[in-house]
């Protein structure tokens, strides 16, 4: 009996196992749907929302322009009545704001341009720097304490200030690093080796062979190694400023205008084989983009590079030209630069100045228009970055995890026989 009743059920065992070899594909697709599941959705599950925000909220930086002053917070006017305008209602621009000729020294001016740039989905605020101890240094505390408040973290842009060199500009980095690097909204890259970040406005004006001093590894000067390592990002005009990149030991560079076509940098044409060089070369391209640009109102003989804002088609299709190449960052050209009309600040509807001028403004579209459209963009960038960043964290697993599958599937309907 005891012959008979194993014999019984080996031959039972082995009718199943040939059923089961007759679903064999079956079988195996399931086994591998979990893995692919994962490579298309589960790794976006398993990141955190605070992982999410440092990673891609964090890749979209705001120039923004700390020297606007006014009488009642500072005693005087300053930028407003450039080329002898005659603030608060004749100001130094084709816009005027909605919140008035203001002061960046004012707390609730402040307040509201972080809490405008937070809503717009921009992580990271690139202050206008002019020297150690400048009077368009002064904010900086206050910027600093309101970007904290909103979660929000300070870059900078260090522009042409009289006396500028490879050597100051070094300094410059230690005293910022030393002053402000404390501070939790003081901007370090996780991507890039939690590193300051620190844009060269005019970078050109200084020799490749003196950037080189404090940017190459063995320079006689360098900040590679040290404490005070950063990423330095050089503008990009020319396109033969791709050996000016190399040569001054930069980490990437940036476009920065808001005028398509004014330079080779500027114009989105040319972004696609520029972000194929930054990646052979390993560098940081940084494409700039913005709704806009008029200054005729400080230079009256520059109309030749005004760009008319169509409604916003034109900053749509400069971002979207932005994330069609998928970069490490986008800069937008800017929050607050009302000279050049790139900002993307709010400005009063049906404003006329005391001599007439009626100032340009948003409408048809609401005043915050230009919030809403970063906010926009902002959000498609961001998902499609942190998609294509959470599916490359998980190609080392997942062809490892299909492996497995497939040794296990087919070792165990191999045995059927």
């Amino acid at each position: 009996m005891k012959r008979i009743g194993f014999k019984f059920l080996k031959n039972e065992w082995n009718k199943e196992l040939k059923v089961l070899k007759e679903y064999q594909f079956f079988v195996i697709f399931l086994l591998l749907l979990f893995p692919i599941f994962i490579f298309f959705v589960g790794c976006d599950m398993f990141l955190s929302e605070s992982e999410e925000n440092v990673r891609s909220i964090q890749k979209v930086h705001i120039f923004y322009y700390p020297w606007y002053r006014n009488p009642q917070t500072d005693e005087c006017w300053k930028h407003w009545d450039q080329n002898n305008h005659n603030p608060p209602d004749d100001i130094a621009s084709n816009f005027y704001p909605v919140l008035g000729a203001y002061s960046n020294n004012d707390p609730d001016t402040i307040d509201k341009h972080m809490q405008w740039i937070k809503n717009s989905h921009v992580g990271v605020i690139i202050i206008s720097w002019w020297g150690q101890e400048s009077w368009e240094e002064d904010p900086v505390p206050l910027i600093l304490e309101k970007a904290k408040k909103y979660g929000l973290k300070v870059g900078w842009h260090i522009e042409p200030y009289s006396g500028r060199t490879a050597a100051s500009v070094k300094n410059d980095i230690e005293y910022i690093i030393n002053t402000y690097g404390s501070s939790l909204a003081f901007y370090r890259d996780v991507n890039h080796g939690n590193k300051p970040i620190f844009y060269i406005y005019d970078s050109y004006r200084i020799s490749e062979n003196d950037w080189a001093t404090v940017l190459s590894p063995t320079g006689t000067d360098t900040i590679r190694g040290t404490q005070y390592d950063s990423i330095v990002i050089a503008l990009f005009v020319n396109s033969d400023d791709t050996s000016f990149v190399l040569n001054g030991y930069f980490d990437g560079f940036y476009t920065y205008f808001a005028t398509d076509g004014f330079t080779y940098g500027s114009t989105p044409s040319n972004w696609a084989s520029m972000a194929q060089w930054a990646r052979d070369n390993n560098k940081i391209f940084i494409p700039s983009v913005g709704p806009g640009y008029d200054d005729t109102r400080v230079r009256p003989w520059n109309s030749v590079n005004r760009r008319d804002r169509e409604n916003g088609a034109y900053y749509d299709r400069m971002f979207q030209a932005a994330i069609n190449i998928n970069p490490d960052i986008i800069s937008i050209t800017s929050f607050n630069e009302w000279h050049e009309g790139t900002q993307i600040e709010p400005a009063a509807p049906n404003k006329v100045s005391p001599d007439g001028y009626d100032y340009i403004d948003y409408q048809p579209h609401p005043d915050t228009f230009y919030l809403y459209k970063t906010l926009y963009w902002s959000n498609i960038y961001i998902k499609n970055s942190t998609h294509c960043s959470a599916l490359a964290r998980c190609r080392a697993v997942i062809p490892l995890s299909i492996h497995h599958c497939l040794d296990l599937s087919l070792g165990v309907l191999g045995s059927a026989g």
